[in-house]
């Protein structure tokens, strides 16, 4: 086990630093600059030179990247170019809010996927069989901005029951904590069900898949023979084997729902990662753009290996084979 993790430790870290070299390579050479792109648009030519002299911005690229890598090993990621402020603080600001967004996203997404799966499983080929099926694909299919929108158009606008976006209310700090935590679910509760009810339906086709498989196994076939319910077959037996591809599930599906905040964190103006990193972009504020980009890689590392880890230890057959010499 420490010699497989030690190579999938090496092997994630050669990733992550090939990653974050071609991210700073193709930011660093798009066309256009950030000094005229909207970062200093204030300043006169001899002002813009000297921000660019200061800056580093006039460096070869390789010495560009070993400055950028050497800071971002100290915890210096220097200075926004649109904001003028640390790039720490700018992300260390949206960070917690991507990740209450996306954890909880992900749990509802859960909550959602299992039960479905358990449903399709145990109405195989009859109606409700298809008609959660259905509405999942339709959901699955659906852009994230318009389903968020909808959403949107239907509880904020229409019925009034949900704030339209926004992490709180203009007024939360003078709230109670109770009544504040009250304000920030509400302000969370569109974000995270447009996020969920988008991704769901992947998770519970592999999970009905599992099902399926599991329930063909000789110990079921067992188990109903000495008389065990279906429902304790169905809930108890065969749910703890097929839940085995969700640990692999959970590493694969934390890029996918950062990947989906950013478009919701823009519909619904959530104050995160993502419309941290589209304001970056536009801007060409090349800072900010590789401080989101190092903190996604990292988390999205760290989701992959754990879920590698976690696997390798819910199923036995995974780590003898990996002890198997050829």
């Amino acid at each position: 086990m420490s010699a497989w993790f030690a190579r999938r430790l090496l092997w994630s870290l050669l990733m992550l630093v090939l990653l974050l070299t071609m991210v700073f390579a193709i930011v660093r050479l798009a066309p256009g600059d950030p000094l005229e792109v909207g970062a200093a648009d204030s300043f006169e030519a001899r002002d813009r030179e000297l921000l660019r002299e200061r800056l580093g911005l006039d460096r070869p690229l390789v010495e560009q990247y070993g400055h950028w890598l050497s800071g971002c090993l100290r915890g210096d990621w220097g200075t926004s170019l649109r904001q003028q402020r640390p790039v720490a603080d700018i992300v260390g600001e949206a960070v917690g809010p991507t990740l209450l967004l996306s954890l909880t996203a992900y749990l509802l997404h859960l909550l959602l996927a299992i039960p479905a799966a358990v449903l399709m499983s145990a109405r195989r080929g009859r109606a409700a069989d298809h008609v959660v099926g259905g509405i999942g694909l339709v959901l699955l299919s659906v852009p994230g901005f318009w389903l968020g929108l909808m959403l949107m158009l239907l509880f904020a606008r229409q019925l009034g029951w949900l704030p339209a976006g926004g992490l709180q209310s203009p007024d939360a700090d003078l709230l109670p904590a109770g009544a504040r935590l009250l304000d920030v679910l509400r302000h969370l509760a569109l974000p995270v069900l447009t996020l969920a009810l988008g991704s769901f339906m992947g998770t519970a086709r592999y999970v009905r898949a599992a099902l399926d498989e599991a329930l063909a196994q000789d110990f079921i076939l067992a188990a109903r023979a000495r008389g065990v319910g279906e429902r304790r077959l169905l809930w108890v037996h065969a749910l703890r084997h097929a839940l085995l591809p969700v640990i692999t599930l959970a590493g694969l599906h934390l890029p996918q729902l950062l990947g989906g905040a950013v478009v919701v964190e823009v519909v619904f103006g959530w104050p995160g990662l993502g419309r941290v990193a589209v304001e970056a972009i536009g801007a060409r504020d090349y800072p900010v753009i590789m401080a989101v980009t190092v903190i996604s890689a990292v988390l999205v590392t760290v989701g992959s290996l754990l879920a590698d880890v976690g696997y390798r230890r819910a199923d036995p057959r995974v780590r003898l084979a990996g002890q198997v010499t050829p």
